[in-house]
């Protein structure tokens, strides 16, 4: 039997990346997902590659406008959900001298608030027994330069992983969450990250320098690491975080 056979999942920010990946293997494995996006055109692409167990809803993690309309939106495609991966979030680096209030805000509003209300709009769905995952970040836990506003987002991640995996016990709601290491995503790009050609490679160079494996992580090493926390073989874990980063924080 499929790990995921007659859930429903919904995984924010769902259109690209690991959120995508992830939808791709909860699918593999029996799920019905809900994947949301800032465009519906994105949605729509996305949805069309995942195939008949795939639906999205608009949802931006920046906007609490947007956020408020989550509940209603994913309750007119499934009743209830099992598992909720809160994936949405963006990656933006400066200096602290540097550092703007609406750059700060921009990160802290997506990756740490958005995440937040986001889950607290979907929570009356989550059915008892269900899992939430957070995607955080191997930022949360090592130094780098120009890092400080996104890790403490991540950071912020991880203590709300314990505090609600405490607050959701008398529901038996699991509360989980994984740190990526460095992976290969569309959001490692120049326009993406501002950087030249030149300067995209030079710092991969760096990062892999650091990475014992020796490599990027992959989207889909990173889907199956959400999977396990979503499935029924990690039902003794709570308030748990793992670092799927080719040993760069535990052999570094």
């Amino acid at each position: 039997m499929k790990k995921l056979a007659n859930k429903t999942a919904i995984i924010t920010g769902g259109n690209s990346g690991i959120g995508f990946a992830t939808a791709q293997e909860f699918i593999a494995q029996g799920a019905k997902v809900i994947i949301t996006g800032r465009s519906q055109a994105a949605i729509d692409e996305a949805v069309s590659k995942l195939g008949e167990n795939a639906y999205g809803v608009i949802a931006d993690s920046n906007s609490m406008e947007s956020i408020k309309e989550l509940n209603n939106r994913v309750k007119a495609i499934a009743p209830s959900v099992d598992i909720v991966f809160i994936n949405a979030g963006m990656g933006k680096f400066n200096s602290v001298d540097e550092m703007t209030e609406e750059m700060f805000d921009e990160i802290m509003d997506t990756n740490f608030k958005g995440a937040y209300f986001s889950l607290q709009q979907l929570l009356p769905l989550v059915n008892e027994g269900g899992s939430i995952i957070f995607n955080t970040s191997i930022n949360a836990h090592i130094g780098m330069a120009g890092a400080s506003v996104y890790a403490a987002s991540k950071a912020a991640l991880l203590s709300l992983t314990k505090n609600l995996a405490v607050e959701l016990l008398p529901r038996k709601i699991r509360v989980n969450s994984v740190s990526p290491g460095p992976v290969g995503t569309p959001f490692y790009a120049t326009d993406k990250l501002g950087m030249t050609e030149e300067q995209l490679k030079q710092m991969g160079e760096a990062v892999v320098s650091k990475v014992p494996i020796g490599r990027f992580g992959t989207m889909e090493e990173l889907a199956k690491v959400v999977t396990f926390f979503a499935s029924d073989d990690s039902t003794f874990l709570l308030g748990s975080e793992l670092i799927a980063d080719g040993g760069m924080y535990n052999l570094g």
